[in-house]
């Protein structure tokens, strides 16, 4: 996947999921931008993925599989 698709995926998609995973795995600094990323409106949200592209990726996928795990947990609750 190239840089300009993995932006236009993070621009696409619901940054909670990002967010979170930067809180809650992240050093010290990733999570406090995690908080931002959080709070960030659509044109800083772009300009932290743009300054950031490669961990705010790896985040995302970190995100994605938290996703899953909430979500298979929710399944079986029932």
């Amino acid at each position: 996947m190239t840089a300009d698709e993995r932006l236009a995926t993070l621009l696409a998609s619901e940054p909670y999921w990002t967010a979170r995973a930067m809180q809650e795995q992240g050093s010290r600094f990733y999570r406090h931008l995690g908080a931002a990323l959080e709070a960030a409106d659509a044109v800083n949200r772009r300009l932290i993925y743009q300054t950031w592209p490669d961990a705010l990726w790896d985040f995302h996928t970190r995100g994605l599989r938290l996703e899953a795990q909430e979500a298979g947990a929710a399944g079986t609750d029932g």
